[in-house]
């Protein structure tokens, strides 16, 4: 399955270069039109369907769409938005094409009535360039389909979708969505993605050799993007060469630090160690026993940070994570000061949950930290805790959720995973994963801790940044599909065995 994902822009070039090369635009728009029919054919059988036409290359392969369903005896309306004499270029030979057939084909502007009789609805009115409501007349039509429960075909995006963004406006839920070449960011983004239906990526013939003059740099977070990175065991190794995770454990929530321990030894970690308060060792130790706890004496976050940097001494301390349930018997001031201190130990850390939140006041003091770290670090906030620690960033308020990423993944020099259904993972450099392999059985208590504990483990066995957040992502979702209905997130870490069964690693 290809990966990259284009935005609009991306797209438009690699039809260009394809045309550039010798392959005829109307040529690319009777693939289009044909990759359509065959996957409308594959699910319906001949129906009296309506295609709704639009003035530019969209509509153009909704033209192409009428009259092959047409040639296979298929009962075809053209409704136009546009008369087809106003057309220009591709789109216009396509109408003609149509116009021209024999017996003799007609078409209908837009109006109430055009739906009647309709079983089956193509939208081939706006692609994923619009950016854009619906005018009245089209988003009453396209309501009135939905409506009626009328199956609706989106050809490359349904109308109403920002096909970069991910947003719509005036757009309504599609049985089926076939689009060309590879997916855009719409396809995976929410909302957009749930209007959608079935995505279809057809093959229309675009040559993938032009895809590296794309400058890529989005993916849908599927294995193979991260794959090649993926931290193998070595037969003759020992707990050290698959690396050692350290989590730090608040006192009064002791659940989520829990998680995050079970599922970095789970997806792979020689050692998990939990470091917590002395009078929460009790707590910790009898509910944890692959997992080892280390006791840090005191009575306030002062002495934790003497004990935490002591054993931040050990050399074989491979990451660390800090955050989930950490407020639990702390202050926020002396939440920061252990952040500051797991960043100044020069290793690989993730920052969840309260880590994040203690820094909203002054996010500049969390990202000069960072600034002055020798390895990477994973922020992981939802979008409630990115809205507060990257209020301040150099975006326009309409920015989609990939350039919200990117720009906090800039500001703070971190890779952050901007958590959620369709969550991104964005590097200061500008690559990211959009993740789309998300069960909605993950919205219960405790997924985002197992999340954290995921990227950690993967850290801790050498694991690039991105790649170890994007790999967790996906093996967080694989999780918990396997699981199914009913899913808590204790559930989760022992559920990852069997994901990195189907995966193919170990």
């Amino acid at each position: 399955m290809t990966a990259e994902i284009l935005t609009v822009s991306q797209m438009a070039r690699a039809d260009a270069a394809t045309i550039a090369q010798g392959t005829p635009g109307f040529t690319l728009m009777q693939s289009a039109g044909a990759a359509v029919v065959q996957a409308i054919v594959q699910r319906w059988a001949p129906r009296a369907t309506v295609v709704l036409c639009g003035p530019g290359n969209n509509g153009g392969d909704g033209w192409v769409v009428a009259r092959d369903l047409r040639r296979l005896g298929w009962p075809v309306k053209v409704v136009s938005l546009v008369d087809p004499a106003a057309l220009a270029g591709d789109a216009a030979k396509a109408a003609q094409a149509w116009l021209s057939d024999s017996p003799p084909a007609s078409w209908c502007p837009l109006e109430p009535q055009a739906l009647d009789g309709a079983a089956l609805v193509v939208d081939a009115l706006f692609g994923a360039g619009l950016s854009r409501p619906l005018d009245e007349p089209v988003r009453r039509l396209l309501e009135r389909a939905s409506a009626r429960s009328l199956p609706i075909v989106a050809v490359d995006v349904p109308s109403g979708v920002w096909g970069d963004r991910g947003e719509a406006d005036g757009a309504v839920p599609c049985a089926l969505t076939v689009t060309f070449f590879r997916r855009k960011p719409a396809h995976v983004l929410m909302p957009a993605r749930a209007l959608c239906g079935q995505v279809v990526v057809a093959d229309i013939g675009i040559d993938p050799a032009v895809l590296p003059d794309l400058a890529v740099q989005s993916w849908d977070n599927q294995p193979s993007v991260w794959r090649p990175t993926w931290p193998h065991a070595d037969a003759a190794g020992h707990k050290y060469h698959r690396g050692h995770a350290l989590v730090w454990g608040g006192g009064l929530m002791t659940g989520a630090a829990r998680l995050s321990a079970r599922a970095a030894a789970r997806v792979g970690a020689g050692l998990t160690t939990v470091c917590v308060p002395q009078s929460a060792w009790a707590v910790y130790a009898s509910a944890l026993t692959s997992v080892m706890v280390h006791p840090v004496a005191g009575e306030g976050a002062a002495q934790w940070q003497g004990g935490l940097a002591s054993l931040l001494d050990d050399p074989r301390l491979s990451a660390a994570l800090i955050g989930p349930g950490a407020l639990g018997g702390t202050q926020p001031g002396g939440l920061r000061g252990l952040v500051l201190t797991l960043l100044a130990s020069g290793r690989p850390v993730v920052l969840d949950a309260d880590a994040l939140t203690v820094f909203e006041e002054d996010p500049t003091l969390l990202f000069a930290a960072i600034a002055g770290h020798s390895r990477p670090v994973v922020l992981t906030p939802h979008e409630g805790e990115f809205a507060r620690l990257f209020r301040q960033l150099p975006i326009g308020p309409d920015a989609g959720k990939v350039e919200r990423a990117r720009a906090a993944s800039r500001a703070s020099g971190a890779v952050v995973l901007l958590k959620g259904a369709d969550t991104v993972v964005a590097s200061p450099d500008g690559r990211a994963t959009l993740n789309r392999h998300a069960p909605a059985t993950l919205a219960t208590a405790g997924s985002g801790d197992v999340l954290a504990g995921l990227v950690l483990g993967l850290l801790s066995q050498g694991m690039p940044a991105w790649q170890a957040a994007s790999a967790a992502a996906w093996l967080h979702g694989e999780a918990a599909a396997s699981f199914g209905p009913g899913l808590l997130a204790d559930d989760l870490p022992e559920c990852i065995p069997q994901a990195l069964r189907r995966l193919g690693v170990g």
